[in-house]
């Protein structure tokens, strides 16, 4: 064996991770847990070298002696979050998690939102909101796209596109590459602690409800029970595995689809005429309308991660793709809940549905009870994204001392508290739904991603491009404004009266 065959055998001992050497490692599976927002896991990637073109010729020398030349063409690192680690999902399982993703405490705001915009404005807004924001998905993973085939790599997260989109753009845009990934990363961690905090005070409202109604002389303040609710936020927050949270996610799922059907059980009977709820609201309350369907629709950020895990990536676009007919299902749903919730409860509809459901009815409390526990099991799979973001950079501080676990689990509870004081701070269910949906899910779903498309094609971009995305934008930001304005005043309103 000659000095190149062995230099050979040495690099394969000394990568035994080499897939075509170990394709049982290629069998790797985790329960996916979906949330708004993905982040590769810090400190838990491996390392999988993947020989894409491998030769193996043999020829005789002086001695007779057979030699193997193996040739590497190209040899490229991939992390463990690829579909050659992960086993890769199907269309079904795509769209369940798309699903999933996009239905959350948003959907029982709806008839709320339909309040505030009226029966005929609500309805005709829904459909409307959803062609834009699902528009800005398409615009998002086509942009992707351009950036994989740019760069190189396999998968990117939103703030990677936008990163590389601000690279390979315009030349006065290379500097403040750095600053876009940092501004993503940064409205996606008030998005997300944004959402944690409206899950305290969904969970604390309707947990008072039911204690009200059973024990009226045990009834406490609201920020008590959002008190309660830490005893167990805390622990399932010191859970640092997403792993280990895909049987909280599970049961969460459960829960709430259970109690999504039961809430069209309730609402669907004895529905008064359409005629007797107003057409449209009034001016000051319609930014508010815009707060909770953005914030209800703002999923963008998980479309990029399930496209990656997906058996057939190119069948998540197109017209019939799993992108469209998902959002199309949370589009009915979302415009189903708020049509007939409104319709069935008028001007006394409140931030969830679920308050109006009769209080007498032990049913009723029991749909109450489950969207509890299914919210608190919400909230640890959302606080895992940015603790993914933020914790890394601290964490360099703590490393290799003693006490860098202890940083951290104290660095999760001060998190937790945090939210915790936010939420007590504004017990307003919707008024914070809005507030939340106009002042940090605008600019994710709405106002960046036809920002991202300019810098893509910059500078062949067509006229109907341009104007397209420079209505996108201005809605956008004339929905941030208006409805953040018209939120913080509510809220003054409420708390001064």
């Amino acid at each position: 064996m000659n000095r190149g065959s062995q230099e050979s055998l040495n690099s394969q001992e000394k990568q035994p991770l080499l897939q075509q050497s170990s394709p049982e490692r290629t069998a790797v599976t985790e329960p996916l847990v979906c949330f708004s927002i993905n982040v590769r896991e810090t400190g838990e990637e491996e390392i999988i070298g993947v020989v894409e073109d491998f030769e193996a010729t043999s020829q005789s020398n002086i001695g007779n002696e057979a030699t193997y030349h193996n040739e590497m063409s190209e040899q490229k690192l991939l992390p463990l979050t690829t579909p050659q680690a992960h086993r890769p999902i199907s269309n079904c399982e795509t769209m369940v998690h798309l699903l999933k993703g996009n239905i959350g405490t948003g959907i029982f705001a709806m008839p709320d939102a339909f309040k505030n915009a009226g029966l005929v404005v609500g309805s005709i807004g829904i459909p409307l909101m959803a062609v834009i924001c699902v528009h800005c998905m398409h615009i998002l993973v086509k942009c992707a796209a351009v950036m994989k085939r740019r760069k190189g790599d396999h998968f990117m997260d939103y703030a990677d596109v936008v990163e590389t989109a601000c690279q390979t753009g315009p030349a006065k845009l290379v500097p403040y590459s750095g600053f876009g990934r940092k501004l993503i990363n940064l409205f996606l961690c008030i998005t997300q602690f944004g959402f944690c905090c409206v899950y305290i005070v969904f969970a604390a409202t309707n947990f008072e409800q039911v204690v009200a109604h059973y024990f009226p002389s045990a009834a406490l303040d609201i920020r008590s029970y959002m008190a309660i609710m830490m005893v167990v936020l805390i622990p399932l927050c010191w859970i640092r595995k997403l792993k280990y949270l895909s049987p909280v996610s599970l049961l969460a799922n459960i829960l709430q689809t259970s109690s999504l059907v039961l809430i069209f059980y309730y609402i669907l009977q004895d529905l008064p005429n359409v005629s007797s709820r107003p057409a449209f609201g009034s001016w000051k309350t319609l930014p508010l309308y815009f707060g909770t369907a953005v914030f209800a629709f703002e999923g963008i950020s998980l479309v990029l991660p399930l496209q990656k895990d997906m058996r057939t990536p190119k069948q998540f676009e197109g017209l019939t793709g799993v992108l469209n007919t998902g959002m199309v299902t949370v589009s009915v749903l979302y415009f189903a809940v708020g049509f007939y919730g409104y319709l069935k409860y008028g001007e006394v509809v409140k931030g969830s549905i679920t308050l109006n459901l009769p209080s007498e009815d032990l049913l009723a409390q029991l749909v109450k009870l489950m969207m509890v526990l299914a919210i608190l099991g919400s909230y640890a799979v959302q606080f895992y994204v940015p603790m993914e973001i933020i914790w890394p950079s601290l964490s360099t501080y703590f490393q290799n001392g003693p006490n860098e676990l202890i940083a951290e689990y104290t660095f999760r509870t001060v998190l937790v508290i945090i939210t915790f004081c936010l939420a007590a701070a504004i017990p307003k269910l919707d008024l914070f739904i809005s507030l939340v949906g106009a002042f940090s899910s605008s600019f994710l779903a709405l106002v960046f991603p036809p920002i991202l498309e300019l810098i893509t094609y910059w500078p062949n971009v067509g006229r109907w491009t341009m104007a397209k995305n420079a209505l996108i934008i201005v809605f956008g930001i004339i929905g941030f404004l208006a409805g953040t304005y018209a939120s913080v005043e509510s809220l003054v309103d409420a708390f001064s009266t």
